[in-house]
């Protein structure tokens, strides 16, 4: 069979060291970013240079009917897919709850959990129209912040988090039957650009000696537990987290 899958948010952090790793692995890799044209043009440019096969598709994944035309467009530039990675994610201003916004809330739930069942819709209409169900996988990629609550910086991230460990969780109920794995990664102070996001682009740096391995992990890290929960090597996985936080 052949393995395309759909990474979203790939243009940087852990989605581009997941598409960098599967193309290793011979999967052909669907990079989805929202507006970083160079960024995810350097991500291909490392897959192809090795000789692996990717591709770069721009979307707001927020927007339904856009998640739409990138699957479809996926479909006729690579082939139907196979494999999801639910990847991306944003993060606003580091602050207490008592002064968040219902427009900051709303915002972070928007952005950070709709998109992840949006995606998947798509991608099991593909699955199930052109692919033996039982090889394939989805993986989201959650956070340690789900069961760490994010309290007085993140607690509105660390609540749409929680949203998809449920998601994790419930899609793999009812997909176990076909075959179809979903899985998750919960990641924990991991060296990205997301924490620029929130306004501390050094926070890891911070929060490492507090961790019991007493240093912040590497994109690599996750990027192999993702390829690891996508493979046959998993198959008796689902409904399955890997928490990614040094001992968190």
């Amino acid at each position: 069979m052949k393995k395309v899958v759909l990474i979203t948010g790939a243009s940087r952090g852990i989605g581009a060291a997941a598409a960098n790793f599967l193309a290793e692995q011979g999967y052909q890799v669907a990079i989805n970013y929202k507006s970083n044209h160079a960024a995810a043009e350097q991500v291909v440019a490392q897959i192809r240079a090795l000789g692996g096969i990717a591709q770069r598709f721009a979307a707001d994944i927020s927007d339904e009917s856009q998640v739409v035309e990138l699957c479809d467009e996926i479909k006729m530039q690579l082939g139907p897919i196979s494999h999801l990675v639910n990847n991306a994610g944003v993060l606003a201003t580091q602050m207490r709850v008592e002064e968040m916004t219902a427009e900051r809330i709303n915002q972070m739930l928007c952005t950070n959990v709709t998109p992840y069942f949006i995606c998947a819709r798509e991608v099991l209409k593909q699955i199930r129209a052109h692919h033996q169900p039982d090889q394939c996988a989805i993986v989201n990629v959650s956070s340690a912040a789900s069961y760490l609550g994010g309290a007085n910086e993140y607690v509105d991230y660390a609540a749409a988090k929680g949203a998809i460990d449920s998601f994790t969780r419930g899609l793999s109920l009812e997909l176990a039957a076909e075959g179809i794995r979903v899985n998750c990664v919960r990641p924990g102070c991991i060296y990205t650009d997301i924490h620029a996001d929130g306004g501390e682009p050094g926070r890891v740096d911070r929060l490492a000696s507090l961790l019991p391995l007493q240093r912040g992990g590497k994109p690599e890290e996750v990027a192999s537990a993702i390829a690891w929960l996508l493979s046959e090597q998993a198959s008796y996985a689902t409904g399955t987290f890997i928490d990614l936080a040094g001992g968190k």
